[in-house]
């Protein structure tokens, strides 16, 4: 996923926080103390003054942050300062003498705030990815005061005149279409956040968005505590059976690192259903991890459901203040779907087939319970939401005679990255990736890449951050330290997140083929920030809307089943030994198996991202109803399945309550939709090529936001979205229709 829900880079830049883990710190080890002067000396020799780096531009090659000498304590008064000097350069915009023009005004405010920018982009990373407590704090205390500085900005009438009257004579301008593009944006930003307002509805609604800025930040705290707090520990080895013994020597590491020795834990990942469901033997186990994972944000001190029902509550009366029926059609607007009702009509068309498709499933796995508690002469029982992994890793075994255990192997992580990922990518764009050493990093685990075109001009830098740490957010995300910039001479500088478990010392980190997909899935999302090619800041690389941000990164999962690439990767880490054609013709037919499962667990966390968005002011339920609301909303769109929750209930559920995609969960579907039509464009053309990663790079992945997306897809495909190539995708071509 993209961590962030499209901001105003550069020149309004608000604190936000993604999805989501004691405690390593941010902060790198402090230097060597200066030893003690002799006992003789007059005085003592005085440490060096600790200048904060956050308030001057980086030094270090393309802005890179210098992780080595930030410290915590800087980042609440860069956030001062930052937010201070930013509305001195917006005051001198908004009241200058001159009349209005493109420059003084739209690109001056392109220009503002590069302190605060820079600080935020650093914290939020650092925050999502590396917490502490201290950082925490800094959050909590400065997520209202950005949100207000925000507001101060876009609800300032001088500045918003400015803006309105080049917009009013914007065909009069003679500007470029990205400029006229960048033009529209912050006109429409500025209406849609209230700049027409009466003064004391726009002093309602800053009101309601400094609470809002902090109840996500404390729905955010909350799901990472109570996911690091759910873990299940486990006191005999023996309970673990059927792990490999990377995952249990994975599970012994992170219960050493919580003083645990001699025990196990198993952690837990942000969606409900857990990954080590799939191997472990002990139902009782199972059923203890699905529970510990459901149990998050329900009560305790990590209650989230008092959140919810505010931050529901808020969200439904700025849609009223703002003229829309409720939050959902405020939202949409701004999106490639539009409406409520395209969104609605979209997963509503898809949730047929997928039930219909996931009882099938169902039906195949009890039976397949049903002939093994026979045939163990034991006494069958229901298929459960905790069997489901299990059972179906069985019946794929017995259908494609598939052993995740023997497919890993050939799935050794930096054989995927280096010979997968980033071979596919400089086949498709001639791209190359250097590791560079010599850049500070904020924990051991980080790597970096220096990325460059195939005649060595520099694009920007890569940062890997691959494995689970307690203090790190759930997921699989995509950020940016420094934004592609031609106005502001800026270079990309991206990261990458994933959680996968570290393996003991000395071990291998050999991945799922989901684990593969996972990586080439953000991978996409790391070259749409790369490859842009943007002069505006707030039209680069993904500042886009959450559902054509998620199209580039889907499409690159493409790739994981591409014969070429796959030969190129796939190899056994011990012999070097490609994977078998048999075993791999098995990896790829396997994936059809399982899709309805898949796609309507997804389905319904999308449904209920709507439900509690489409709720009208004055409706929200309280916070006692807010775990029913759940079952309610998914059995009124006839999509609630015992044996099939929900991807995230609502209590977990950091993409629409923390991380900006409230609203848009829609967005990974419908960007699938664009996904598999650029996927069957490619194959009707050859396929892994330069030329066709040429015309996917120029049309699609270097513009950011320069055209509307509908119109980026429109000119690359050809047409307007297909939906077919994504049902034959997942299987579910005529499945769930009435004959």
């Amino acid at each position: 996923m993209k961590t962030t829900r499209p901001i105003l880079t550069a020149a309004l830049l608000l604190l936000a926080a993604c999805t989501p883990g004691p405690s390593t710190t941010v902060t790198p080890p402090p230097p060597a103390a200066v030893p003690a002067a002799p006992a003789s000396s007059s005085a003592a020799i005085p440490a060096p003054a600790h200048v904060n780096p956050l308030l001057q531009a980086s030094t270090l090659p393309y802005q890179y942050p210098p992780f080595d000498k930030i410290q915590n304590t800087d980042f609440r008064p860069a956030f001062e300062e930052g937010m201070a000097a930013q509305r001195k350069e917006i005051d001198a915009i908004a009241h200058q003498a001159q009349a209005p023009t493109f420059d003084n005004t739209i690109v001056a405010m392109e220009r503002s705030g590069q302190l605060l920018t820079r600080t935020s982009r650093i914290f939020n990373n650092l925050n999502a990815s590396n917490t502490n407590d201290t950082m925490e704090k800094v959050e909590t205390d400065m997520a209202p005061k950005l949100a207000a500085h925000q507001d101060a900005i876009l609800l300032d009438p001088a500045l918003f005149a400015r803006v309105d009257a080049l917009y009013q004579q914007r065909d009069k301008l003679g500007l470029d279409p990205e400029s006229a593009q960048l033009l529209d944006r912050y006109e429409r930003t500025f209406l849609r956040a209230g700049a027409k307002l009466a003064d004391q509805d726009k002093a309602t609604l800053k009101k309601i968005n400094e609470e809002l800025s902090s109840l996500t930040t404390q729905f955010r705290q909350n799901v990472l505590k109570a996911t690091k707090n759910g873990a299940v520990v486990v006191d005999d080895v023996k309970e673990l059976d059927g792990l490999s013994q990377e995952q249990i020597g994975a599970a012994a590491e992170a219960a050493k690192a919580r003083g645990l020795e001699g025990k196990w834990v198993i952690t837990l990942q942000n969606t409900t259903i857990q990954p080590p469901l799939e191997q472990m033997n002990n139902r009782a186990l199972r059923e203890r991890v699905f529970k510990a994972s459901m149990a998050r944000g329900v009560g305790g001190p990590e209650d989230t459901t008092s959140i919810i029902a505010r931050i529901v509550e808020l969200r439904a009366k700025k849609a009223a203040l703002l003229g829309y029926p409720n939050y959902a059609a405020w939202s949409l607007a701004e999106e490639t779907a539009g409406t409520t009702a395209a969104v609605n009509k979209m997963l509503g068309e898809l949730a047929p087939a997928a039930l219909a498709k996931a009882k099938q499933e169902a039906a195949e796995l009890q039976k397949f319970i049903d002939a093994e508690a026979k045939a163990k002469k034991t006494k069958p029982f229901k298929l459960e939401p905790w069997d489901w992994a299990y059972y179906e890793a069985k019946v794929r075994k017995a259908r494609f005679d598939l052993d995740d255990a023997l497919v890993k192997p050939y799935f050794e992580m930096n054989r995927v990255l280096q010979d997968g990922v980033f071979y596919a990518a400089h086949e498709l764009y001639g791209i190359t990736f250097q590791e560079r050493k010599d850049l500070p990093v904020y924990h051991p685990d980080v790597r970096v890449f220096e990325v460059r075109e195939g005649n060595g001009t520099v694009i920007g830098l890569l940062l890997l951050d691959y494995f689970k740490r307690d203090n790190k957010q759930g997921g699989a995300w995509m950020d940016n330290f420094v934004d592609q910039s031609t106005l502001l001479d800026q270079r990309p500088v991206v990261t990458n997140n994933l959680n996968v478990p570290k393996p003991a010392a000395g071990q291998p980190a050999l991945l799922t083929f989901d684990e593969v997909t996972t990586m080439f899935h953000e991978f996409g999302h790391a070259l749409h920030g790369l490859l842009s090619a943007s002069k505006y800041p707030l039209l680069s690389g993904t500042n886009v809307p959450p559902d054509f941000v998620e199209f580039p990164s889907q499409f690159n999962e493409m790739w994981t089943r591409d014969p070429k690439v796959i030969a190129h990767f796939a190899k056994h880490y011990v012999t070097g030994e490609p994977i078998p054609k048999t075993l791999l013709d098995k990896v790829i037919a396997s994936q059809g198996f399982g899709q309805g499962y898949a796609t309507l667990e997804y389905l319904e966390a999308a449904m209920l991202d709507q439900s509690w968005h489409q709720i009208e002011p004055g409706k929200t339920p309280a916070a006692d109803k807010v775990v029913a609301f759940d079952d309610q909303a998914l059995a009124a769109a006839h999509v609630q399945y015992a044996p099939v929750p929900p991807r995230y209930h609502s209590t977990y559920f950091s993409h629409v309550f923390a991380g900006g995609y409230e609203s848009a969960y829609y967005a990974y579907i419908w960007s699938e939709v664009l996904a598999r039509d650029a996927g069957a464009w490619f194959n009707q053309r050859g396929g892994l090529t330069r030329a066709n990663g040429d015309a996917f790079r120029a049309g699609i992945l270097s513009r950011g936001r320069t055209q509307e997306p509908s119109v980026l897809f429109r000119t690359f495909y050809g047409k307007d979205p297909e939906i077919q190539p994504l049902l034959d995708y997942r299987g579910l071509s005529g499945v769930g229709k009435k004959k």
